[in-house]
């Protein structure tokens, strides 16, 4: 289970200490498709291809980003199902909602240059955002609400905490009418890339980004092992005898070169 020690601590720490993370003012005849043009704006004009982003040039004009956090602060699946008539509606709504709260994050929280360590307590479990009406933390919203609430794996290859071994964070927004065929391609890119899945065929060995780790569990109920899951995106299948091992997780903050603090 993903940071295991988080989540426990996590458990006993964030009722009892959450901080309410203050949130724009929403404009009340602000629609679904506004918002998420919004973020798409955000997307297109601050991420690049390689999925990485340019927090201070965010930072500077961050009209487009706050919008859609004071629209997510006050529409979710729960107080406003009519918006979201199927599941892959919520689904998409609810991962579009976590990286851009942890986009936001990284600019309340002033530019972090990680946040490993004692830092993940302060990013994905003490600061609390609304949604729909509700305080909850990006811990919660990513494990209660997106994993445990959809029971789909490819979503761990499209919720994005703005690390460098996050998966890559899309330009556009996800969208309920081809959700589906964004998860594979989400998948298919992950199980592809060296940087997340490189193969040694002397050392009959595979390593792994340790986003299969932290989830491991989840990707074997599905597929029977780890290996088996990745190869279902990949056309040259790794050999089911290959030993795993895990790569460390890099936690420094997925900044665009050059753009850093």
């Amino acid at each position: 289970m993903r940071l295991l020690l988080l989540t426990v601590v996590g458990l006993f720490l964030a009722g009892c200490y959450g901080v309410p993370t203050p949130t724009p003012p929403l404009d009340p005849d602000r629609t679904p498709e506004a918002a998420t043009a919004d973020w798409a704006a955000v997307l297109q004009t601050h991420v690049d291809e390689d999925g990485r982003t340019d927090f201070v040039g965010l930072s500077r004009a961050p009209l487009p980003l706050e919008r859609f956090v004071a629209y997510i602060a006050a529409v979710s699946p729960e107080n406003r199902p009519d918006l979201f008539p199927t599941a892959d509606h919520a689904l998409a709504y609810y991962i579009n909602v976590y990286n851009a709260l942890a986009m936001y994050n990284v600019i309340r929280q002033d530019f972090p240059y990680s946040l490993g360590g004692p830092q993940l307590l302060g990013f994905f479990v003490y600061p609390h955002f609304r949604v729909g009406g509700h305080s909850i933390n990006l811990l919660d919203l990513e494990r209660d609400v997106i994993f445990d609430g959809f029971a789909d794996p490819r979503a761990h290859f499209a919720v994005n905490c703005m690390v460098r071994d996050c998966p890559v964070l899309p330009r556009q927004p996800f969208a309920a009418d081809d959700l589906d065929a964004a998860l594979d391609r989400e998948a298919r890119r992950f199980a592809t890339d060296d940087r997340t899945v490189r193969v040694d065929a002397t050392a009959r060995t595979v390593e792994l980004n340790e986003i299969f780790a932290f989830y491991e569990d989840e990707f074997i109920a599905d597929a029977g092992s780890l290996i088996a899951y990745v190869n279902r995106y990949r056309t040259n299948p790794i050999p089911d005898d290959y030993a795993v091992v895990f790569r460390a997780y890099d936690w420094r903050v997925n900044y665009q070169l050059g753009t850093a603090p």
